[in-house]
């Protein structure tokens, strides 16, 4: 039966009624074909997953007024500013009174050491607590330990700078009358130059430390079981488990979250050191971003502070280039 629909078949085809092709000729669609089919066009998949495109648009309609609209006004930086356009193209004259003035380098140092006190202090908590979240294995305990540490996220720099003021106060706050009960003297830490740079880490640990964990937690649930239970096999312990397993599986993610942080190294958190602010501690925290805001909208010098927000732009675009050069060569993971 089966040879004469063969024969069939073969008789068919060199009469002409059943189109051939030969085994070389590859067809589209098939593996190694020459021709390869697209897919539905791009308002076909708009029209089809409309609803998600709905959600994207707000958030990509923030960033393409704050943060490509005004790329185009980052020629003010060499130009001076007239109150009837057009302005005067100067070239790099507002770069050179910008590095002549000393104001600038003190604002320029500032922002280095404080950002530098917030990488190394602040950067590597939220890792600790997501391990530390992560071995917690009674589950109604960790939901409330991670509702406790989110919650300061949701709360302004205005209101933690109150909160922050108030524990501080020399006279009422809750640090100082405990110290005084131990025998110490209370120290006015927002006044004081060699103590205002501390509350500044301490706050940002306090209101970040818990949110950023989130990232490193969702990286931890990602790793393969299999491999807990090979180190258990192997007869690791809880903590050999978190060096050899738990770490290297989130050292992608450490190093993208790291690479961002350096291209933030000279904003400082504006909110933060603004609300935190007076006049006797100025001279410690004031920063590139308060500098920039004062020329802008104190003095109106808007060519200058452009200057200054270009200067601070391009310097960031160089560290995230330089870290993740540094992050491809010792960890093989990068932003790209």
């Amino acid at each position: 039966m089966s040879h004469s629909n063969t024969g069939s078949a073969s008789i068919a085809a060199t009469s002409g009624n059943v189109p051939t092709r030969s085994a070389d000729v590859p067809v589209a669609g098939e593996e190694g074909g020459g021709v390869q089919t697209s897919g539905p066009p791009f308002w076909v998949k708009v029209r089809q997953w409309w609803p998600y495109y709905a959600m994207m648009a707000p958030g990509l309609l923030f960033f393409f007024i704050w943060h490509y609209v005004p790329i185009w006004e980052a020629k003010m930086a060499f130009e001076q500013v007239r109150i009837i356009p057009p302005n005067i193209w100067v070239g790099l004259k507002n770069f050179q009174v910008l590095f002549s003035s000393p104001i600038f380098y003190q604002v320029l140092a500032n922002t280095l050491i404080i950002s530098a006190m917030k990488i190394a202090f602040v950067f590597p908590v939220p890792i600790i607590v997501s391990l530390l979240l992560n071995e917690i294995r009674h589950g109604k305990l960790r939901g409330a330990i991670q509702s406790a540490i989110y919650l300061p996220h949701f709360l302004s720099w205005v209101v933690i700078s109150g909160v922050f003021i108030a524990l501080l106060s020399p006279t009422d706050g809750a640090v100082n009358q405990i110290a005084q009960s131990l025998g110490f003297q209370p120290v006015n830490y927002m006044t004081n130059t060699g103590t205002i740079r501390w509350v500044l880490v301490v706050s940002e640990i306090w209101r970040s430390a818990g949110w950023d964990s989130l990232l490193y937690l969702a990286a931890i649930f990602a790793i393969d079981p299999q491999l807990y239970d090979a180190a258990e096999m192997d007869g690791a312990n809880r903590w050999q488990k978190i060096w050899y397993v738990t770490l290297p599986g989130i050292v992608p993610t450490i190093a993208t979250l790291f690479i961002l942080n350096m291209g933030m190294f000279l904003s400082a958190d504006l909110n933060q050191v603004i609300n935190m602010q007076n006049a006797v501690n100025a001279s410690t925290i004031d920063i590139l971003d308060t500098y920039v805001y004062r020329l802008g909208l104190s003095t109106g010098e808007y060519a200058l502070a452009t200057a200054a927000g270009l200067f601070k732009a391009v310097i960031g675009m160089m560290l995230v280039m330089v870290s993740h050069m540094v992050s491809k060569k010792l960890t093989g993971k990068g932003v790209w």
